[in-house]
Formats: C-alpha cells, structure tokens, sequence
C-alpha cells in the first residue's frame, strides 16, 4: 500500500473516524459520495477545500481497510 500521508485519525476530530488532512471530512464521507455515483470532479466542485489526492488516498484507505478483514455477506 503506498504512503496515506493525507488520511488523520484523531480521537478530538469527528470521533477518531479517518479523516483528510485533520479536517472535518471523513474517508467513509467521500467514499459515499463515489459510491453514490459523483464523479472526483463533482466531489472537488461541492468541496472546494479537498484536493484530487485527498480523494484518491480516502478511495485507497478505505480499499485497503476492506481487504483487512473478513466481512460475512448475506446469500444472493
């Protein structure tokens, strides 16, 4: 995995949840908005704050923290 350098955790900023660069915007919040079908440029436009490898590193962070563990699934 390569350097999260822009992803903070800290127990006084949004409960300890990650967050990007120490603000008020966490990783699971801008991964929703990928998730629910907002492009990076949309994201970047709605938050003008938060740069393209904010984005990128939170998309990274939270892969690498889904491939951490296992996570049982209902049946199909």
């Amino acid at each position: 995995m390569g350097q999260l350098n822009r992803i903070t955790q800290q127990p006084d900023v949004m409960g300890g949840k990650a967050c990007i660069r120490g603000m008020r915007v966490t990783v699971g919040m801008v991964v929703g908005q990928v998730g629910a079908g907002h492009s990076v440029d949309e994201i970047l436009a709605d938050y003008p704050y938060l740069e393209r490898e904010d984005i990128m590193q939170a998309l990274r962070y939270a892969a690498w923290r889904a491939e951490e563990r296992e996570v049982m699934l209902g049946a199909a």
